[in-house]
């Protein structure tokens, strides 16, 4: 059974502006409980800014998953932990090529309308790829950080795809 699977997870980076998110809805979860001590509006508001913290602070934890599995890859975002939802699918076939970031390469697959999506931890200095995906006339750019595990399979598959 020659089959082509790996999986790679990686960890966003979280934006710039995360921690001064996080410390004004600390600050309003503190007065609304101040406000719920004194009036009954202040409950409702208690409940709403409560929740509100909930979802900020689980969207604030981003992991995306590569799954590479016979010639298809698909790239799942997980938020929190918990929620999973695919953001990205395609197959060798659709793919273009794939090359580090950087690389003069992509320059010829790349055109005017090319829609880049950006699916890296956004970490300084990591190792990025990107793959130039061409289906139903519309062309994206996708980067990603896959291992040399992935890169390999990949490789296997599809060898004159593969810059590395």
């Amino acid at each position: 059974m020659n089959e082509a699977y790996s999986e790679w997870l990686v960890k966003r980076k979280p934006p710039v502006y995360a921690i001064a998110v996080k410390a004004v809805m600390i600050v309003l979860c503190i007065f609304s409980v101040f406000l719920a001590l004194t009036t009954v509006l202040g409950v409702i508001a208690l409940l709403v800014v409560g929740g509100a913290s909930f979802f900020v602070f689980q969207n604030m934890n981003l992991e995306y998953e590569y799954l590479f599995v016979n010639g298809q890859l698909s790239i799942d975002k997980i938020m929190g932990r918990s929620r999973r939802k695919q953001v990205w699918e395609g197959t060798m076939e659709t793919i273009q090529i794939v090359a580090p970031s950087d690389s003069y390469v992509l320059k010829d697959y790349e055109t005017s309308d090319t829609k880049v999506v950006d699916y890296s931890s956004g970490q300084a200095g990591a190792k990025t790829y990107a793959l130039i995906n061409k289906s139903a006339g519309n062309t994206t750019k996708v980067i990603f950080e896959p291992n040399d595990k992935m890169l390999h399979c990949m490789k296997q598959i599809s060898p004159r795809k593969i810059v590395q």
